[in-house]
């Protein structure tokens, strides 16, 4: 038997650029993939490492690319640059070979100038004086005009809230030790012109800021949730303006609550005896699911469930949520010491449920459980609807395991992992990585040197999902995904040469 050796495509670019130029695509559909297999040619080949520069919080770039913001020192301004392109710093490095042969002087200078010839201070934005910005809280519009931060003020023990401040509805939940109430207030920023648009106040509340946890922003929609006060607030970003659409929890429409005041004008909403409306959708949607399966089984046994655990569906809580689209809402809800941050390794411990909401129609449109098949299955064949990194640009697309073969090669083994585990098995794999949604807003990477596709690298040390990472010891190694050929690597602070 004869053995042929794999046929290796070529790696030239002048090739490639001429395959292109006579061919274009060869398959249908897949120009943005054609796209994308150039940056196996466009590789960084250099890391500076210590880089001197301004005191401030570096951040991330906007959607465009164009600018690149960071926070103050003090955290209550906005700091905007814009970036000069890849060939900024070239004559800086133009006459540099091997990094061994460098001298102090050089790398010294390197380090001192390389930031400001890459980036120039467009904008210093005074944002708050009385509160402090969230470092890991930014959300950019899709045209990266825009962007939305947020920033907390803890409240001082001489102006303690009043009772009925800190319980505003029978719903709200009893702060504790661990996520203490504070005072916070979002931020709608102008890159261009380079000044606050408007701002929303939220007093006496729990947001989860960090990681962009507790709002999320599809197109124009602004949605924030309120774990404090069990409620959902809907905007709209109107020409630099938030504009108030609706509140979801008490009240489920924007014309309920004039309804009920003009016939309960004085009725205290703590004191409500009645379940609120976003609760008593889902108790619905729960008990005539139950009624439905009993009549088609003939066994009374899922409505008697229904009231066995019903104490239990009353008193979960929203604890996360993001938008699917502009008209549908996937919350998370749990029990309270959970959402309170009571108890720890919540995740893997507690029951929890995952609500498909629609905003317009005031309807629930599934509920999962966190060990539901059908959802994980849902998650990972349509990664994309969870994720919307980049709406307007098609060619940033995030490496997932319903595009991508080797991240769904990935996904799969850690499923069997978990399954053949001790105490593992279906349930347990479909609870653990049903942990990642709801997927906080625009917390995944596009770039395409991150792709399964193109590049192999391990991704214990640099990932799509923006999140701290360890420092390894070695430099971080991408290899071409076809050829298996080190392509480049990025050198980490413990490694002090250049590459």
């Amino acid at each position: 038997m004869e053995f042929r050796s794999k046929k290796r495509n070529p790696e030239n670019i002048v090739i490639h650029l001429g395959n292109r130029e006579k061919y274009g695509s060869k398959k249908h559909g897949t120009q943005i993939h054609s796209v994308r297999q150039f940056y196996r040619n466009v590789l960084p080949n250099f890391t500076v490492i210590n880089v001197e520069k301004p005191p401030c919080f570096l951040r991330k770039f906007s959607p465009d690319g164009k600018c690149f913001i960071a926070f103050s020192a003090d955290q209550t301004s906005l700091e905007v640059y814009n970036y000069q392109g890849p060939a900024a710093a070239a004559d800086l490095l133009q006459n540099i070979g091997n990094s061994h042969t460098l001298t102090k002087e050089i790398q010294n200078q390197i380090k001192m100038n390389i930031f400001y010839r890459f980036f120039s201070l467009k904008h210093v934005i005074n944002i708050t004086t009385n509160e402090q910005l969230n470092r890991e809280c930014s959300v950019f519009s899709d045209d990266g005009r825009y962007v939305i931060v947020g920033s907390a003020s803890c409240i001082p023990e001489e102006m303690r809230p009043t009772f009925y401040e800190i319980y505003t509805n029978n719903e709200s939940v009893t702060p504790a030790l661990r996520s203490p109430l504070e005072d916070y207030t979002l931020h709608l920023v102008d890159l261009h012109l380079g000044k606050l648009c408007d701002t929303r106040h939220f007093k006496v509340d729990k947001i989860f800021l960090s990681h962009n946890q507790g709002l999320y922003l599809y197109k124009d929609t602004v949605a924030v949730l309120s774990v404090q006060h069990q409620m959902i607030h809907i905007f709209q970003i109107l020409d630099g303006m938030f504009v108030d659409i609706r509140k979801i929890g008490r009240f489920c429409y924007e014309d309920d609550y004039y309804l009920y005041s003009s016939v309960y004008p004085r009725e205290s909403a703590f004191k409500d005896v009645c379940i609120n409306s976003l609760k008593h959708r889902l108790l619905t949607f729960l008990y005539k699911r139950a009624v439905h399966i009993s009549e088609c089984t003939g066994n009374p046994t899922e409505i008697r469930r229904f009231y066995q655990y019903f104490d239990n569906f009353n008193s979960l809580k929203m604890w996360k949520m993001q938008l699917l689209d502009e008209n549908h809402l996937l919350i998370k809800y749990a029990s309270e010491d959970v959402v309170t941050l009571k108890q720890t390794d919540a995740n893997t411990t507690e029951p929890q449920f995952f609500v498909v909401y629609n905003i317009s129609s005031s309807k629930v449109i599934a509920i999962y459980d966190n060990t539901s098949q059908e959802l994980l299955n849902l998650y990972e064949n349509f990664s994309d609807h969870f994720r919307n990194v980049c709406l307007s640009r098609e060619h940033k697309f995030t490496c997932n395991p319903s595009t991508n073969l080797y991240a769904r090669l990935k996904q799969s083994r850690l499923k069997h992992t978990i399954k053949i585990a001790k105490f593992g098995g279906r349930a347990e794999a479909a609870r653990r990585i049903l942990t990642q949604i709801p997927i906080s807003c625009q917390s995944y990477t596009a770039s395409p040197y991150l792709d399964y596709s193109l590049f192999s690298y391990d991704d214990k040390w640099i990932a799509a999902l923006e999140r701290p990472k360890p420092c390894g010891e070695y430099p971080i190694r991408f290899n071409a995904r076809d050829s298996g050929c080190l392509k480049f690597c990025v050198a980490t602070y413990r490694f002090r040469i250049y590459c």
